[in-house]
């Protein structure tokens, strides 16, 4: 009778001996889960605190400050800034750099020492709709608590501080609004870095690549030329992203569509970077697919896209400055939901086209030295 089994303990011997010697497989296999743990856990909070706030307080008095004490205090809202009039608070919101704007009145102090109802304005930006309902709910319970604590028995006074809150860009609180803007970064960083990955680690397989590199073809023409037909991928499909979230969504875009057909070139250029980078690492497409693989955790879970980045601890914080999601996503929500400009985003362009050369370089360099070597 044939043994079924026969040859198992020798096949499995060899096959041990090859996942021991593949530090590929064993990091993939036990590092990165562990790294993922790691990530979430420490870096995720759903817990909506430290948002930034900017405070135009026309009052400057003892109650105007202790109002903005109560708000401190809360562990919800951090004065990110003050200023002096109105235009500077709805540009510090339509910039993205503050969720909350605070107006207290220049009558408030007389208002409440006259024992009279205090109107404070909150302007809170509506694109979050877990910041804008927590924004909400704190700025009111305060304002309660502060009425409760002024009025002392006067039943003919409602409220002694009446805060107001007002939500600006996505009013009724829609979820497309919100998540498709963000998602038009994570669907281009996808498909642009998994498109010129996969083409460099083609030629590998094929054996075409170490032929590029005895011709005359340098290293930066050689990764420009493979760059480029993929920037016009890149493009067409953000033209369809937009149109399907325009048209199919009923998602409203209130800046200008050029300027963000403009500005997502910077972004769409660190993405092909980045692919080019990978390939150049990666031995196979598998191996370029598990590298790549490796870019969507972080523009996902800290650029913004789901959680606000200020509810992330210190060192998580930092490094969604080096996530290139997260700047993109600030450029998209910005034209799309709260209609910023050119004046308010160019930091973020700047950021990207940065982050893009410093990555081609690396990569050019890297394929420098291959050249040398064939």
């Amino acid at each position: 009778m044939v043994n079924p089994f026969r040859g198992f303990s020798a096949i499995f011997y060899k096959e041990t001996l090859h996942v021991r010697r593949d530090f590929a497989t064993l990091f993939f296999s036990l590092i990165i889960p562990i790294l993922q743990m790691f990530l979430l856990g420490y870096g995720i909070d759903t817990n909506i605190r430290q948002i930034n706030t900017v405070v135009y307080n026309a009052d400057g008095r003892q109650e105007s400050r202790e109002l903005l004490d109560r708000l401190k205090n809360s562990d919800t809202f951090r004065i990110y800034r003050f200023v002096n009039n109105d235009r500077d608070l709805n540009d510090a919101i339509i910039s993205g750099k503050c969720r909350v704007g605070i107006k207290i009145p220049v009558d408030y102090s007389d208002k409440l020492l006259h024992q009279m109802s205090a109107q404070v304005l909150v302007l809170i930006d509506g694109s979050d709709s877990s910041v804008a309902g927590q924004a909400i709910n704190v700025t009111t319970a305060i304002g309660l608590d502060e009425s409760l604590r002024r009025v002392l028995g006067n039943t003919d006074q409602a409220f002694a501080v009446d805060m107001r809150p007002k939500l600006l860009f996505n009013p009724d609180s829609r979820s497309p609004n919100f998540l498709l803007p963000g998602l038009t970064a994570v669907l281009l960083l996808n498909v642009t870095t998994f498109l010129t990955a996969f083409s460099i680690v083609r030629e590998k397989e094929r054996g075409t690549l170490e032929q590029l590199f005895v011709t005359p073809v340098r290293p930066m023409g050689l990764l420009l030329g493979k760059l480029l037909p993929y920037l016009g991928i890149g493009f067409f499909e953000l033209a369809m992203i937009v149109s399907a979230m325009r048209f199919l969504f009923r998602v409203p875009i209130h800046g200008n569509v050029v300027l963000l057909a403009f500005l997502s070139l910077p972004y769409i250029f660190v993405s092909l970077s980045l692919g080019i980078l990978i390939s150049s690492k990666a031995t196979s497409q598998a191996h370029a697919m598990q590298l790549a693989f490796l870019t969507i955790l972080p523009s996902v879970f800290f650029s913004g896209y789901i959680f606000p980045r200020e509810t992330m601890p210190q060192f998580f914080y930092v490094l969604s400055y080096f996530v290139p999601a997260s700047y993109f996503i600030n450029i998209t929500r910005g034209i799309i939901l709260r209609g910023a400009g050119w004046g308010h985003l160019w930091i973020d362009a700047l950021a990207l086209f940065g982050m893009g050369t410093l990555l081609l370089i690396i990569a050019a360099r890297r394929f420098h030295d291959k050249v040398i070597m064939a």
